[in-house]
């Protein structure tokens, strides 16, 4: 491709603004065709490049696995939530017991990973929702949170996914996500701001009403001391 200095100053704007083009995880139609293990391969002799470009001396006995322990972690971790076969089935239950008041699971944790720079993203999830006849598995919340954190995400992007899943399961528009986190593309490089977090929400149906919404905030600010 011909070098186009425009362009790359272009598309670097856009990621240090963390512009996202989609709601949904921008993948390619034959992103599965590979194996997990065909695609540790090649990326392992990729990071061995760059590391080479680098000058890493990768005969060193600290260096030499660090390409396939790379490689590894990108496919099986922190990338993992890429693949579908992956994603959680959620449980869910009828509400049997005619809970009718907002459920509130806060403090789940995300580790997730900047688009843009591929520096991570570290943060809480704060989720809530009223049940309209049918309740979910408290852990398979957090089980969302992961999926959807586990692959190169914007955040505003993450938080619309994980509502949208949590409606779907729950068959409710009632749900609301708040997430705060950090970002390390801010916080270590480029204007090296370490005391910045990134707040965004995502209410749905009851919680875009002010009362309910408040509620659920109120709700976040509980100390949990035990």
């Amino acid at each position: 491709m011909k070098f186009d200095p425009d362009l790359e100053a272009h598309l670097d704007a856009l990621g240090n603004d963390h512009v996202s083009a989609s709601e949904t995880t921008p993948i390619r139609p034959d992103a599965f065709v590979l194996s997990d293990d065909e695609k540790i391969d090649r990326i392992r002799e990729n990071i061995r490049e760059i590391m080479l470009t680098l000058g890493m001396d990768l005969e060193d006995d600290s260096l030499k696995g660090t390409p396939q322990r790379v490689a590894k972690m990108y496919v099986k971790e922190i990338f993992g939530g890429l693949h579908p076969k992956r994603q959680p089935k959620p449980s869910t239950f009828k509400n049997k017991y005619k809970y009718g008041e907002m459920l509130v699971e806060k403090n789940i944790t995300v580790y997730s990973t900047c688009e843009h720079h591929l520096l991570p993203i570290v943060g809480k999830a704060h989720i809530a929702y009223l049940s309209s006849g049918t309740v979910i598995g408290l852990s398979k919340m957090n089980r969302i949170v992961d999926y959807y954190a586990k692959r190169p995400q914007v955040q505003e992007r993450m938080n619309i996914q994980i509502v949208k899943e949590l409606q779907k399961a729950l068959n409710t528009e009632d749900v609301a996500c708040v997430i705060d986190a950090k970002h390390l593309c801010v916080n270590s490089r480029g204007i090296k701001d370490v005391d910045s977090s990134t707040v965004t929400a995502e209410y749905g149906g009851k919680f875009k009403e002010e009362s309910v919404r408040r509620e659920f905030l109120d709700y976040i600010k509980l100390e949990t001391n035990f």
